[in-house]
C-alpha cells in the first residue's frame, strides 16, 4: 500500500500523455504505472540485465545503457518528463546528470533518500551510519556513492539554473510538506529550466 501511494505521489507530477524517459528505471514499475494510469509513453534506461528483462516482461520499452556515459544519444527536449527516482545517489556524475536531465526533458522529477531525516541524524549523533528502510545498507556494502539531503538538493538545483516547480518529502507513503528536510525519508523535486 505504501509503495503504491509513493508511486502515485510521483506519478501525479507527470502530465497525462507525456513522453517519459525513466533513468535507472529498475523493473519498469513506474513507467508501466504511468502508461496505464496517465497514458504516457516513453523509455526506461537500465543497466542491470535482470531488471531489463523485468521491464520487457512488463511491456516497458527499455534501453540498456550506463548512465555514467551520459545522455548524448537524446536531443534537447526529446522528452516531456525525465524521471530520476532513486538514481542520483548511485551516480558519480550527479551534477552532470542533473543538467542532462534538464536538457533532454522539459520537466525533471528527481527523488532520492533524504539523509537529513531525523532518525538518520540521531544515528549520526550516536556515531553510527544510519540503516533504515530507505538506506538499508551498512556503510561498507552500500551501492550509494553519496548521500544527499532535501536542503542540499534544492541548492544544487538552483545552482544548475533549474527552477523548483514543486518539492515535498515522502515518508511511509505519505507526502510531507511541513519540514520535509527533517521529517521525510525521501525528497521529491519537480524541476524545469
Amino acid at each position: 500500500m505504501a509503495e503504491h501511494s509513493v508511486m502515485e505521489s510521483i506519478a501525479r507530477l507527470v502530465p497525462p500523455g507525456s513522453r517519459v524517459l525513466d533513468l535507472g528505471c529498475g523493473d519498469g514499475a513506474m513507467l508501466e504505472h504511468l502508461q496505464k494510469t496517465r497514458q504516457c509513453s516513453g523509455y526506461g534506461v537500465e543497466i542491470d540485465d535482470t531488471k531489463v528483462q523485468a521491464c520487457l516482461r512488463r511491456g516497458v520499452n527499455v534501453l540498456q545503457l550506463n548512465l555514467e556515459e551520459g545522455l548524448t544519444m537524446f536531443g534537447d527536449d526529446a522528452f516531456d518528463v525525465v524521471l530520476q527516482i532513486d538514481t542520483l545517489q548511485h551516480l558519480r556524475n550527479a551534477e552532470t546528470m542533473l543538467r542532462e536531465t534538464a536538457r533532454v526533458g522539459r520537466i525533471g522529477i528527481v527523488a532520492f533518500p533524504n539523509f537529513a531525516h531525523w532518525p538518520n541524524r540521531l544515528d549520526v549523533l550516536r556515531g553510527r551510519m544510519p540503516v533504515t528502510k530507505r538506506l538499508p545498507y551498512q556503510w561498507y556494502d552500500t551501492p550509494n556513492i553519496r548521500v544527499g539531503t532535501y536542503a542540499d538538493f534544492e541548492v544544487l538545483a538552483r545552482s544548475c539554473g533549474l527552477r523548483v516547480e514543486d518539492s515535498f518529502g515522502l515518508h511511509e507513503g505519505q507526502e510531507v510538506r511541513t519540514l520535509p528536510n527533517l521529517m521525510a525519508s525521501t525528497a521529491v523535486f519537480k524541476l524545469s529550466n
